[in-house]
């Protein structure tokens, strides 16, 4: 794996791969979400990548985020057959990459335990598992997916700094390259740490090439943004926060007002784009608004 390089200006990412695979109308309904599509439709995958690079995005993020051995296990997907798919997600990525003209990174999406459990739990954190347990959890998927083509693991929606323990430990085992982004709720992770204390973790790890956060509100984003930069020793910031709306987990609905077109989360960020109903017009607004920055 090759890490990303941070040059002209802020490096645009792509926005959420669920919320472009549902508005082309896939059923993502299931346990294994998006990663259900990498047996099932994988041309679906290819078509959402193509939409965000055709907006701007540099860097596309794989369809792996949900892809877990024991996840596909549920689901009667075998080891050998959950390595392949892991592994397709990466291809499927440069191949919309190359459909698009060859220019672009592949972001390998590692999501977080409570992503397998698919019950909201990576916006709560706490899971009762120590690092050590952890760390076995992801091992395997590191493992698999380490030499597959991406350009920099992903370490995102992380929800505490236990996991974000066991992940760092993980990639420098490894030696990979990786960002590692926090979902936060104000000034703290979801699990309630101080962002001060959860990105000085990664001040000494050489292999955590940016720090951040994602899948929160873009407010909460632009406060943590100089946090992060101070506290991890000025290492460049990703941030990719949600639109803004919130989810109304009753109606089953996202209800208020977007506002992530503002772009003030983006200030003095290396890599920026979006998560949750952030969508490919909105990459372009962000584009063409950092473009003009420059």
């Amino acid at each position: 794996m090759m890490p990303l390089i941070f040059s002209d200006g802020p490096v645009v990412l792509d926005g959420g791969l669920a919320t472009q695979l549902e508005a082309a109308g896939a059923d993502l309904s299931g346990a294994l979400w998006s990663a259900r599509l990498l047996r099932d439709d994988p041309d679906a995958i290819v078509a959402a990548h193509r939409a965000y690079l055709r907006a701007g995005a540099r860097v596309v993020t794989t369809a792996s985020y949900q892809a877990t051995f024991p996840g596909f296990a549920r689901a009667g997907i075998g080891a050998a057959e959950a390595t392949a798919l892991m592994r397709r997600s990466v291809r499927l990525a440069r191949d919309a990459i190359d459909a698009e003209g060859g220019t672009g990174g592949v972001a390998v999406s590692i999501g977080p335990y409570g992503a397998m459990l698919a019950d909201g739990s990576e916006y709560r954190g706490g899971y009762g598992l120590s690092v050590r347990e952890l760390s076995a959890f992801h091992r395997p998927r590191l493992e698999a997916l380490r030499d597959a083509g991406g350009d920099v693991f992903a370490l995102e929606t992380v929800p505490d700094t236990v996991e974000a323990e066991a992940l760092i430990g993980l990639v420098r085992e490894l030696g990979v390259p990786a960002w590692l982004s926090f979902t936060i709720g104000g000034d703290r992770t979801r699990a309630g740490q101080p962002l001060a204390e959860a990105f000085a973790l990664v001040r000494d790890v050489d292999e955590i090439v940016a720090v951040g956060v994602n899948c929160c509100d873009p407010a909460d984003a632009a406060a943590a943004v100089p946090i992060a930069r101070e506290a991890s020793g000025g290492k460049p910031v990703v941030v990719y926060p949600n639109s803004g709306e919130d989810w109304d987990a009753t109606a089953r609905a996202w209800t208020g007002p977007a506002t992530v077109d503002t772009l003030a989360f983006a200030h003095g960020a290396a890599l920026v784009g979006g998560c949750c109903r952030v969508g490919p017009d909105r990459i372009r607004a962000m584009a063409t608004a950092l473009a003009g920055r420059r």
